[in-house]
């Protein structure tokens, strides 16, 4: 089996997604320690996080955002400026209300009843959030050695503002790949047969010419394995699988993916 392709995750795989909100949660809330000196940092994001999920899942439009891929906290900073389908335009008026209410909610769970200082957050955590577009150390690295010898594919879930936007706030990301698919705009997300079935027909590619990389199993490395598709799985936090779900390889970070696509090629030659 000859490796032609190779299929990407952006969040978590290619950008340090986790970080980037993380830092922009610990700055939001500094911000509410500073007015308010009896709060913890740590438990006003646990109590943001908390009210923005149940709230988030409460809504009518939840089962679309699951299908799509985009969390509770995507929600707490994206637009949804773009998208056809009906739900992007519940989740655009949704959207300032949501932010304001978690962080006005998050704060009164803790005993601050402060429904300016709510708007002020939420208004303030997609500012910190769109200032940290982070990318893991090797990321650059990886994708020059494999710029020319692979046919590179970005195949991302999310709402197509959100991730358009992700994208651009690493301007030289674009430019590695020969084709950049969001589920926003194909309409399902991973694990659905058919965006990988989109993304080969892209590509020109079989399942065995192909290989996916990502971070989540129940997502990148499901839908790969149902189509028939070779796939790393990037396990970050040395997270211990069952084996309901079984990758072909598996990886702690990025940088170690060049060592399997060597190997490949040489078992391919």
């Amino acid at each position: 089996m000859s490796l032609k392709a190779i299929l990407f995750d952006l969040d978590d795989t290619l950008l340090w997604d986790d970080r980037s909100v993380a830092e922009a949660f610990t700055a939001t809330c500094e911000a509410a320690v500073r007015q308010y000196p009896q709060l913890k940092a740590t438990e006003l994001e646990a109590s943001v996080r908390k009210e923005a999920r149940a709230m988030y899942e409460s809504f009518d439009t939840f089962p679309f955002t699951k299908m799509i891929g985009i969390n509770p906290f995507e929600a707490l900073w994206g637009n949804f400026s773009e998208g056809e389908d009906e739900n992007f335009v519940k989740l655009r008026s949704l959207a300032p209300g949501y932010r304001t209410a978690a962080w006005t909610k998050g704060l009164l769970a803790l005993g601050i009843d402060d429904a300016e200082l709510g708007q002020v957050l939420g208004e303030l955590f997609p500012k910190e959030r769109r200032a940290r577009p982070i990318v893991y150390d090797d990321t650059f690295a990886l994708l020059d050695a494999l710029k020319g010898n692979y046919k590179l594919l970005l195949l991302t879930n999310g709402s197509p503002d959100l991730q358009k936007e992700k994208i651009a706030g690493v301007p030289k990301l674009a430019a590695y790949f020969d084709e950049i698919i969001i589920s926003g705009q194909f309409g399902e997300g991973k694990p659905a047969i058919s965006i990988f079935q989109h993304a080969m027909k892209l590509l020109n590619i079989s399942p065995n010419d192909g290989l996916m990389v990502g971070d989540k199993l129940t997502t990148d490395i499901l839908g790969s394995n149902r189509v028939g598709m070779r796939n790393v799985w990037i396990n970050h936090h040395e997270v211990v699988r069952s084996n309901e779900i079984i990758p072909t390889y598996e990886i702690k970070d990025v940088g170690e993916l060049m060592a399997i696509i060597e190997n490949l090629a040489l078992r391919s030659a």
